[in-house]
Parts: structure tokens; C-alpha cells; sequence
């Protein structure tokens, strides 16, 4: 299956990778969380469904209120996208599994959020104090940070609020694009997704609890607690040479990831077991930072409600999940009581490319299998879309010398395609990345030579102004704003 993307460069920026910044102007000091163990009821623990060595599997969709047949609908799609296993789980109870849930793919930036769980812990017990300072730490860098921005504080870099913009390990090149000038924002005021702030804090929570490392306190404090099946630490980090910070990657198998999320569904809880304080556990997915309309950030988890978790679908209450690179996630859906996880097999040499829109039409295609109704329209698919459908011959007529232009958070998105075959992709009108682009069985295809652009092909349907990309799988993924200066 030929793998496509959209072609501006919003795909990488912002719906692969994930690293937008919205400002929000000086923000009132956030008073250290206080952190208190509380127990639910005898009676909810003791009704509620909770994995044992294996976990409980629902005898049939339908026995839980789901439809197979959906079911069967949604995976046929996630196979059509590049999934490469998921598991749904309500209550507590497997509703459906598909892929090898077994295998232990890489976790990418979901390392962030089982990092926060950890800070939980650690917070609690009186190791980690949220309110020093990287100066009071003693927290540097092989490129010696400022005064302003050693007064970041702990907090700060959970919320991804430091104001540190140097090098970090892990960093892609599309996170170095958009990195803010040095010193453009005081600690605490504006939000950035950011890998020194994530890297810093492996630094700070290994200096300041005293453990091996953090893999073997993941291990202690929560994998073996909650019994993770699969999980084996590792034993290193990895370094660059530019930063004394490095990155700490993990890989987990899918039904570990549902037991993680399932943690914190249940906020923190396991049977009679705290392990992550409650309070920490709503804190950290509550919705901190706002990055974008109905969507936020908490302490290294996402959030979003209502329009604002992907495109292609709608749910009312808050959503909040752990995001690695393209596609691999942790939803948990508390009003649901609902736990997704979602992977794909990103240590092939050329990963499909899984973008928001499509991730949005999965959930709503599992959603739409459970019963709900409130969910959004139907998905909009290539076969009834309104509009003129292009053929190759009229893609070849239309596309040269257009522009093609979407508003995100971080700005003007545009993408101009040029007669001679070539284009620019621009943010308010800063030039990102040249790439040229073809025409090929009816789609528009593009390349380029960032490889975490891509490149990849779209049908395309004109209605009015509006240029609609559909993927290869029939689904809507993006709409643009179109222009050309003589249209015929």
C-alpha cells in the first residue's frame, strides 16, 4: 500500500510530531500540588474488574453492548492505515484485540507520560520538591543556561513551560524548525513541547530520588505493581553529544500499555493498592496548558474534549492520552471508562505515516461499535464527497501555480506548488522545506528530502475555495484553503 501524507507541512509540524507552542502571556504562579492518598469505597474496588496474571476477556462484543460487526469495520480500516495492533478495554474487561499485543514496540515520547506517573510517586513521599529551581538543583547543560532560565522551576518543565530553548537529545528536525529564540519567553509563561524539559527531568528524578535509574523504578513502582507481563527494563540511556540530558526511551507491549492506562483511569488505583496518588492522577491529565481550541496539555500526558482530540470525531467529556511519534497511543476516556491503546511497527525502515485525521476516524469508527451517538458526523469518505473530483488530466491543469493554505495554533501553514514540478512549504511565510511534487493515477504525490516530512500521495476534491485531501483509504484527512491567481 502506497503510504501518503498531506503535503503541507502541518503533517510533520504539527500532527505527527506534535510540538506546537501557544503563548499565554504571563501566567499566575500554580501552587505546588498537595498530594494526599484517598480511598475509594470498599464496595466501588470490590465491583470493579481488575487483570489478574491474564486479562479478563468479554465472551463476545455484544455481551458488553458492542457491535461485531463494527468492530469488524474499524479494524478493516486500521489495517487499510498501517495499524499494527490495538486493544479496546471497558471496565476493565478486553472487548477486542487485534495484532501482536505481545510484542514490545517502541514508546517513543508515551516515555513522558510514564515519567510523570513516576514524578507522582516521588512527589508524594517528600523526594521531589516541585518548587526548586534548575539553579537550587544544580541543573545545567554542556551549553551553560542563563540565570533566567536556571530560576525554571520543576513544575515548569512538567508543564513544558522552562523557557529553555537549546539542543536536546531525541529532538527531530522538524523540532528544531520551530524551537523558539533563546531567551523569547520567561520560565513558566508559554507553552512548548519540548525534549530538554522532558530530558531534564529524567536528570532531576534520578539525582533526586536516589533510584538506579528510571527503568527500574518503573519496574518496582508501578510495572510490577499492576502486573505488567512483558515489561523488561533497559539498562541504559541514550546520550548525545551535545546535552548532558539524555533521552530515556522505553518499549512496552500493547496489553502492558492498556494496563497503564487502566492505572489511570482508575486514578492510580490498583485493587486495594494506591499506587499513584489520585489527586496526581487527575492533576497531571488535567488540561494545563492550552495548545490549541478544546485541546491542552497537563503534566506530559495530552488532553482535548469535544472537537478538540482528533479531527473526524467528537467527544464531549475530556479525553486525555499518551502520544509517541505518529501513532502510538494511550487513550483513556474516563466518561466511558474506556482505555485504547494504539501501535504501529515504527522500527520498520519505512514506518507508514498515521496522521490525526486518520486516528480521529478510528476512534469514531470503535466509538460508533459501541453504541455512542454523540460522536460527530458520519466520516466523510472520498466516494460521497461533494465537489469536483480531479482526475489526473485536471490535477495536472488546476495544481501548478496554487497555493494551498491552513490556519494552525502556530501560524500560517502554505504550501505553494510551482509549474516546474517543484514547491515550498512555508510558516507566515518563513520557508520550511522544498520538495517537488506529480501526478500519479489520479493523486497528487509529493517528496522531499526531510525524512520526517515524508512525502506520499492524496486525492484531491475541489469544492469552492476549499481543496480537500482524501487518503488512499477513501477517508478525509485535511481541507485547505485554495488560490491561484488565473483558475480556469
Amino acid at each position: 500500500m502506497r503510504k501518503y501524507i498531506t503535503i503541507l507541512a502541518a503533517i510533520c509540524l504539527v500532527q505527527l510530531l506534535l510540538l506546537c507552542g501557544c503563548e499565554q502571556g504571563d501566567m499566575p504562579e500554580t501552587p505546588t500540588p498537595v498530594i494526599e492518598e484517598e480511598k475509594p469505597g470498599e464496595d466501588i474496588v470490590a465491583s470493579q474488574v481488575w487483570p489478574g496474571e491474564e486479562w479478563q476477556v468479554a465472551d463476545s462484543p455484544e455481551g458488553l453492548g458492542w457491535s461485531s460487526d463494527k468492530l469488524d469495520k474499524a479494524k478493516a480500516y486500521s489495517e487499510k492505515i498501517g495499524t499494527a495492533a490495538l486493544m479496546i478495554v471497558e471496565d476493565g474487561v478486553v472487548v477486542e484485540t487485534w495484532g501482536d499485543i505481545t510484542r514490545k514496540y517502541q514508546c517513543h515520547s508515551m516515555r513522558k507520560s510514564m515519567l510523570s506517573a513516576l514524578y507522582g510517586i516521588y512527589v508524594a513521599e517528600g523526594k521531589i520538591d516541585l518548587t526548586k529551581t534548575l539553579d537550587e538543583l544544580g541543573i545545567d547543560d554542556k551549553k551553560p543556561l542563563t540565570e533566567t532560565e536556571k530560576s525554571a522551576t520543576v513544575l515548569d518543565l512538567l508543564k513544558a513551560r522552562s523557557g529553555v530553548y537549546i539542543r536536546a537529545a531525541g529532538e527531530s528536525d522538524s523540532m528544531k524548525a520551530i524551537r523558539p529564540e533563546r531567551g523569547s519567553h520567561l520560565p513558566g509563561t508559554f507553552w512548548y513541547y519540548n525534549n530538554w524539559d522532558f530530558n531534564a527531568l529524567g536528570t532531576i528524578f534520578d539525582q533526586e530520588t536516589g533510584e538506579e535509574n528510571i527503568y527500574q523504578a518503573f519496574k518496582s513502582r508501578i510495572a510490577e505493581p499492576i502486573g505488567m507481563q512483558d515489561y523488561v527494563p533497559k539498562r541504559r540511556y541514550t546520550y548525545e553529544s551535545y546535552s548532558v540530558h539524555p533521552y530515556y526511551g522505553f518499549r512496552l507491549s500493547t496489553r502492558d500499555l492498556a494496563r497503564f492506562g487502566l492505572l489511570f483511569l482508575r486514578e492510580g488505583r490498583w485493587g486495594d493498592e494506591q499506587i499513584i496518588p489520585a489527586e496526581w492522577a487527575r492533576e497531571s491529565t488535567a488540561s494545563i496548558s492550552e495548545r490549541g481550541p478544546e485541546s491542552g496539555y497537563g503534566y506530559m500526558w495530552w488532553t482535548g474534549e469535544k472537537n478538540g482530540v482528533f479531527p473526524n470525531v467528537y467527544i464531549d467529556e475530556q479525553v486525555y492520552w499518551a502520544w509517541g511519534y505518529n501513532a502510538h497511543l494511550v487513550i483513556v476516556i474516563p466518561d466511558r471508562n474506556l482505555v485504547i491503546v494504539h501501535r504501529e511497527d515504527t522500527d520498520q525502515s519505512n514506518p507508514p505515516v498515521i496522521i490525526e485525521a486518520q486516528l480521529g476516524g478510528l476512534l469514531w469508527l470503535i466509538l460508533d461499535a459501541a453504541g455512542e451517538e454523540n460522536i460527530g458526523e458520519s466520516l466523510s469518505f472520498l466516494d460521497l464527497a461533494e465537489g469536483k473530483h480531479l482526475t489526473a488530466e485536471e490535477l495536472r491543469e488546476v495544481v501548478p501555480g496554487s497555493t494551498l493554505r491552513q490556519d494552525e495554533s502556530i501560524g500560517e501553514l502554505a504550501a505553494s506548488i510551482m509549474e516546474d514540478g517543484t514547491l515550498s512549504l512555508t510558516l507566515d511565510g518563513q520557508l520550511l522545506e522544498n520538495g517537488e511534487w506529480w501526478v500519479e493515477d489520479d493523486m497528487l504525490c509529493a517528496a522531499f528530502s526531510n525524512p520526517n516530512i515524508g512525502g506520499g500521495c492524496v486525492y484531491l476534491v475541489l469544492e469552492g475555495t476549499m481543496m480537500k485531501f482524501y487518503g488512499e483509504d477513501g477517508l478525509l484527512t485535511e481541507t485547505y484553503e485554495f488560490s491561484k491567481e488565473t483558475q480556469k
